[in-house]
């Protein structure tokens, strides 16, 4: 395992300041974030509405912002 210098630096004088040793400053910091993730509920699942329409239209890419904003103003040239 390799730490970032900073960070261990940073652990090492904490774990000092605490009166702890290295070992048991990550023991704490490990056991408070598995015991953090129990606790976080998921989160509610958000139902996104669906709108009425053509479907997919030939010659447009998603990814393609020019394409889907000429469909969307009505121009009948998809790039």
């Amino acid at each position: 395992m390799r730490l970032d210098d900073d960070l261990l630096r940073e652990a090492k004088r904490h774990a000092a300041e605490k009166g702890m040793t290295l070992t048991a400053l990550l023991d704490q910091a490990l056991r408070e974030i598995l015991a953090n993730r129990a606790r976080t509920p998921e989160p509610d699942r958000i139902e996104l509405p669906s709108f009425k329409g053509q479907g997919l239209q030939p010659g447009v890419s998603l990814d393609d912002a020019e394409s889907l904003l000429d469909l969307m103003d009505g121009d009948d040239d998809p790039v």
